[in-house]
């Protein structure tokens, strides 16, 4: 089976390797709104099943599409679009829990399965100069909420997570690999 992943994330490439995959990126290009009414926990499988819905497969083509959705209180925390967005976002994060959404769709020719992790993170109190200095070495732009577990900001300020830390870094690797297994699709040397 040829196994391919339509994700521009860095984090997901490095996660879906080091469970001994090899795979061919591809490239999904789908406008990721979704309909208001939508719960937070319903946005994630939503778009990635919608990035999985434009693609057409092989007889012999696994395909993985995957989004991440962060929210506190109801309200959805999206990639920031700049510093100061940013800046709001990780001030409001600071000293609370919030809800990490991932879902991930595994599309074959003639089936589609989408499944969706959630995660709750604490953080702990995080100061200005904190979020000001994040921001400035780690460029937090291109991750929903506007920080990286795996970074500076999670390492030293989050308290507490209940769920899976890798669905916080943006691929549930313990259920992608669930849903690969009954595929008969196998880590390389497997």
């Amino acid at each position: 089976m040829r196994l391919l992943l339509a994700s521009n994330s860095p984090r997901r490439k490095e996660l879906l390797t080091q469970l001994g995959y090899q795979f061919e990126l591809v490239k999904i290009d789908v406008d990721e709104t979704y309909p208001d009414d939508l719960k937070p926990n319903q946005i994630a499988g939503y778009v990635s099943d919608k990035k999985a819905n434009t693609f057409d497969l092989d007889p012999d083509e696994i395909l993985l599409t995957s989004d991440t959705i962060v929210a506190m209180d109801q309200k959805i925390l999206l990639k920031p679009q700049s510093g100061e967005e940013a800046f709001e976002m990780l001030k409001n994060l600071s000293g609370k829990t919030h809800q990490v959404y991932t879902a991930f769709t595994v599309k074959t020719e003639a089936t589609q399965v989408s499944r969706t992790s959630k995660t709750d993170v604490e953080f702990s109190e995080i100061t200005d100069y904190e979020i000001e200095y994040y921001i400035k070495n780690y460029q937090p732009f291109d991750k929903a909420g506007s920080y990286g577990i795996q970074e500076w900001l999670g390492m030293t300020k989050i308290k507490t997570i209940t769920g899976s830390f890798y669905s916080v870094m943006g691929f549930p690797v313990d259920l992608v690999y669930q849903e690969l297994i009954k595929l008969r699709c196998f880590p390389n040397n497997f």
